[in-house]
């Protein structure tokens, strides 16, 4: 039987009856065994899906996004970050926009009317967006390319493989050993699509993707699904002739899992997207902050010029802060966090982490030399809606907390670190710069 449940990030999951909530939900015992096998996998590359707090309770997690269980339970898991109003509809639409914008994705996908009136988890909307560019590509044209085919025939077709002939034994010699081409939709593009295409057929539950990927399923039948995903997407072609084909490559690779955290292991695949929400949150600021800098600034994302210390003549302990902006001779260092800050509570320290303290410190004694300006961004929020009172390390260095809004797309208080920022036009279209492949990977493999 196939279930959905919505929770948000750190919610506690429990086989015993407790009242639904965004934060607290009861699963079947099935589900919360595949859930702590699930997040085995994860350890192993050093981040945690959840935190097992005794037999029946679990606790998720910074990850968001959808997770598919073989009982059937489709848990989704939304941002913590709203506080009032319809938590589900905001959190869904944030995410959205999150993931479409960090992940570079194709320009059309995200408008506003695509983020906000779509009101499905966020599975059913990446199977919407990759249908729907799926559509508009078979409009457009499949493209064949002639496959070359050897084999024996009673009849001569093509070139004769004179070598394979003069070799037949002499019972065989009525049957040609023959060579031609076909012009054929086997190709590797079109296998990865089939393959994504038969996964939605049986994962979607919203009406209407149902009958679009059934429509579409049968002009893909003579089409052979792929067999080795990451083969046919390195063979993936990207000149001019395919050029109708770049759009639909970005939700093709979520629909497959490329470069994702999660790969079930066994039979069981279901179509789950599951995002580090810190390196998401890092991502997206750096992607709203570089269309806001000012002519003749640039920003540079995960510079690695520094490490901490030398050690028999090679460094160690490399610094990679999240963004380096530079303006002139000015330098400034930011490093993004997804975390709550509460900027009513000063003896609790407004929830800082002296750990992110130091690693700020490290950084600006590396990349500023001990003179400058360094900044820590969280997400703005009811309690943390302006900046923090200035940190000093020294007379020279000194660390600025500036809330990030999340609706807006701009970084409050920016001037008062004096960045080189220009306001930020929210209705500016989302440009793609780089291949979501590549994207996915540094997302990912840097959580933990």
């Amino acid at each position: 039987m196939k279930a959905e449940l919505t929770v948000r990030e750190y919610a506690r999951l429990t086989t015993d009856p407790v009242p639904a909530s965004l934060d607290c939900a009861q699963v079947s015992s099935s589900a919360f065994d595949y859930l702590c096998k699930l997040s085995e996998s994860f350890s192993k590359g050093g981040a945690a899906l959840v935190h097992i707090e005794g037999r029946r309770e679990l606790r998720l997690d910074n990850f968001v996004g959808v997770v598919e269980t073989p009982c059937g339970l489709r848990l989704e898991i939304l941002p913590k970050h709203f506080e009032g109003g319809d938590c589900v509809r905001m959190s869904r639409r944030l995410l959205r926009r999150m993931i479409a914008e960090a992940l570079d994705l194709p320009r059309r996908d995200v408008r506003e009317a695509s983020l906000e009136l779509f009101d499905e988890p966020l599975s059913e909307w990446v199977m919407a967006q990759f249908l729907r560019e799926l559509d508009q590509l078979l409009k457009r044209g499949v493209r064949f390319e002639y496959t070359r085919v050897e084999e024996e025939q009673r009849f001569l077709r093509g070139q004769l493989d004179m070598i394979r002939q003069l070799r037949q034994p002499p019972g065989r010699k009525h049957l040609f050993q023959i060579r031609h081409d076909l012009f054929l939709a086997d190709r590797p593009e079109n296998r990865l699509l089939k393959l994504a295409l038969e996964r939605v057929c049986t994962a979607t539950r919203q009406p209407d993707n149902w009958r679009l990927a059934n429509e579409l399923r049968t002009l893909f039948a003579e089409v052979p699904a792929s067999t080795a995903v990451s083969a046919d997407f390195r063979q993936w072609r990207h000149d001019r002739l395919m050029a109708h084909y770049r759009p639909v490559r970005p939700w093709c690779e979520l629909i497959l899992n490329q470069q994702m955290p999660l790969s079930v292991a066994g039979p069981w695949r279901g179509i789950s997207l599951l995002f580090p929400m810190e390196k998401l949150f890092e991502r997206f600021v750096a992607a709203s902050l570089d269309r806001q800098v000012s002519p003749g600034a640039t920003l540079q994302q995960q510079a690695a010029r520094h490490s901490l210390c030398r050690h028999n003549n090679g460094w160690m302990f490399e610094l990679r802060p999240d963004l380096l902006l530079r303006a002139g001779s000015g330098l400034w260092v930011l490093d993004a966090k997804w975390k709550r800050i509460d900027a009513t509570d000063e003896s609790g320290k407004y929830g800082l982490s002296q750990a992110d303290f130091y690693q700020l410190f490290a950084y600006g004694q590396k990349y500023l030399g001990g003179e400058g300006d360094l900044v820590l961004i969280y997400p703005r929020r009811g309690a943390f809606s302006e900046p923090l009172p200035v940190f000093s390390f020294t007379e020279e260095l000194r660390l600025w907390v500036l809330p990030f809004d999340l609706e807006a797309r701009v970084l409050i208080g920016a001037d008062r670190a004096q960045l080189p920022l220009r306001p930020a036009d929210a209705r500016e279209p989302i440009a793609s710069s780089g291949g979501l492949v590549q994207k996915l990977a540094d997302v990912y493999t840097r959580h933990g």
